[in-house]
């Protein structure tokens, strides 16, 4: 469950918001979304919207850090993050959203929710081994599988969208880059293997474009669209499902 719930943090904050501006919310909630991304422990979210909003002007070209197609597979899916190259967070790429101390701070002390969110599994899995043994958890036990295990694959599935979703699937738009779209990688990461759809028209909050494409994370924003917490989901324009039913036909 913690699983699916960080990736559609990252699809749904670290991605469609925080990188696309794919809908608005209050600078509350812009701040709760930059926590909650923060616990899947890719680093803050202006360093991750600085990158990613790279990655979309110069997609499969040389300067981008991690495509399949200019780079080594190994690089495009791991490799790129460990060069000290891509440490910093280029500010200069997000001035929308380092005028706000408040995400500055966060991605200037990127571990410290990671280590918070650590004690916070480690406390609930003792708290449940003495309120209930019956359902044979513990502290250690929660620590393991809610933080080590699901966010190494909650990297790897994060990764495949850069590196797989430019190398398999189908692609509906010609775009610029090698992006495809591919049904498995959406539905590992919520949404996300729509990604010639979303290459071709990134605005949008929805990257299923079409209601048969599984977007688990645009039906979360949807719901929080009807809680009150965000508004104003950008669309898909009809002129673009129009061209893609066309090339699809």
């Amino acid at each position: 469950m913690l699983y699916f719930a960080r990736v559609t943090f990252i699809t749904g904050f670290y991605h469609r918001y925080f990188s696309h501006k794919a809908y608005k919310t209050s600078r509350f909630m812009q701040f709760v979304f930059a926590v909650l991304g923060n616990t899947a422990i890719q680093r803050g979210a202006l360093w991750w919207a600085a990158h990613h909003r790279h990655h979309h002007k110069y997609s499969d070209e040389d300067p981008d850090p991690h495509s399949p197609i200019t780079k080594t597979l190994l690089r495009s899916h791991i490799g790129w993050i460990t060069l000290r190259e891509n440490f910093p967070t280029r500010y200069k790429w997000i001035p929308d959203l380092a005028k706000y101390p408040e995400l500055r701070f966060l991605d200037r002390f990127d571990t410290l929710v990671p280590i918070l969110y650590g004690f916070g599994l480690f406390g609930l899995g003792a708290l449940l081994e003495r309120v209930a043994p019956g359902l044979g958890t513990n502290g250690w036990q929660m620590l393991v599988w809610g933080l080590f295990i699901s966010t190494t694959a909650l990297f790897h599935v994060t990764a495949l969208v850069n590196s797989g979703a430019h190398l398999i699937g189908r692609r509906r738009f010609q775009t610029k880059d090698e992006s495809k779209n591919s049904l498995i990688i959406a539905i590992l990461t919520a949404g996300e293997g729509w990604h010639n759809n979303h290459h071709h028209y990134p605005a949008s909050a929805r990257i299923g474009f079409y209601w048969w494409e599984i977007d688990v994370t645009y039906y979360m924003l949807k719901t929080l669209a009807w809680l009150g917490l965000i508004w104003d989901l950008n669309p898909v324009p009809v002129h673009v499902l129009e061209s893609g039913r066309k090339r699809a036909a």
